[in-house]
């Protein structure tokens, strides 16, 4: 596949330790931590507006993907771009990153808000506080880390901005927790996954490598199964659960197929009449081998 570069933002760094233009190796974990912030951002905002889909859209990872190949003068300012594949079928995959533009306009958002001391912006998820609090952790009083897009005001990210982000954390204690859910998300490498216990939110739960295979044999099978989880979480001072920090017992339970609705019309009625509906032209669009392939173009798994 070909592809294209296209930048998304730029950090910009003031301070002494960052004059000619250099970053120190302490300062990529900012860089890192920004794409953290960005790529949750991304999904958590999906999530919101999609409440009816199970899945992260195809190669969403990979979209909300930052990358750095030069830095600009200006104390340090770093360009952050993505990288566009053009795929085979260009209409099943649109060629703008508006995942991660969308991410990044509500973090400028957010810490706009927080340096004029202002209410944080109405669709900016409270649980992502903490991942935002964390960020410039390493700076000193002296420096300063902007996010600068065209066309917009500047957001600031200083040691007063954090110390201000921190007061809009809710107090949060701990506490046992036995919930039970659909597994739509699990990351081996960092050993976490998120139990959904109704359409509105995940928890975020981390398990060990011996509960690997119960979660991700859940997520494989979570239109039919559930799990429960029994063990110690983080709660907020509204009695949410935030974080499962312990798993003490991690139960899958089978919840059947769904029942059959006799008064429901036949599936290939409304095949026939939604296919009647798209033109001619756009069927002839389709790969041929879209029927037998059709995980791959939606999922991106290797073709049959």
């Amino acid at each position: 596949m070909s592809g294209q570069w296209q930048e998304v933002v730029k950090l910009a760094f003031r301070g002494e330790r960052f004059r000619d233009h250099a970053i120190d190796l302490t300062a990529i974990g900012e860089m890192t931590h920004f794409q953290s912030m960005v790529a949750e951002t991304a999904k958590t905002l999906w999530r919101a507006s999609n409440p009816d889909r199970e899945r992260l859209p195809r190669r969403f990872e990979e979209r909300t993907r930052l990358y750095i190949r030069r830095i600009e003068e200006g104390s340090a300012v770093v360009p952050l771009e993505v990288r566009i594949e053009e795929p085979e079928q260009p209409e099943l995959l649109e060629l703008e990153p508006t995942e991660v533009n969308e991410a990044i306009a509500l973090l400028q958002e957010v810490y706009r808000a927080v340096e004029m001391d202002q209410v944080l912006p109405e669709r900016f998820p409270k649980s992502l506080v903490p991942e935002y609090e964390k960020w410039g952790e390493g700076l000193a009083d002296d420096e300063v880390i902007q996010v600068l897009t065209e066309g917009k005001e500047p957001a600031r990210v200083t040691a007063t901005s954090r110390s201000r982000l921190a007061t809009f954390r809710e107090a949060t204690h701990e506490g046992h927790i036995d919930v039970t859910g659909k597994v739509l998300e699990a990351d081996v490498r960092q050993k976490r996954f998120e139990v959904w216990p109704d359409d509105n939110r995940g928890i975020t739960v981390s398990f060990s490598l011996g509960q690997e295979d119960v979660v991700t044999s859940a997520l494989r099978a979570h239109r039919t199964v559930r799990v429960q989880v029994i063990g110690r979480a983080e709660f907020s001072a509204l009695g949410q659960p935030e974080r499962i920090t312990q798993v003490d017992e991690l139960r899958v339970q089978s919840v059947g197929e769904p029942g059959y609705d006799t008064t429901a019309r036949p599936i290939e009625d409304i095949l026939v009449e939604l296919a009647a509906q798209v033109p001619q032209q756009d069927w002839e669009k389709l790969p041929r081998d879209l029927t037998d392939n059709l995980d791959h173009y939606l999922y991106g798994t290797p073709k049959r």
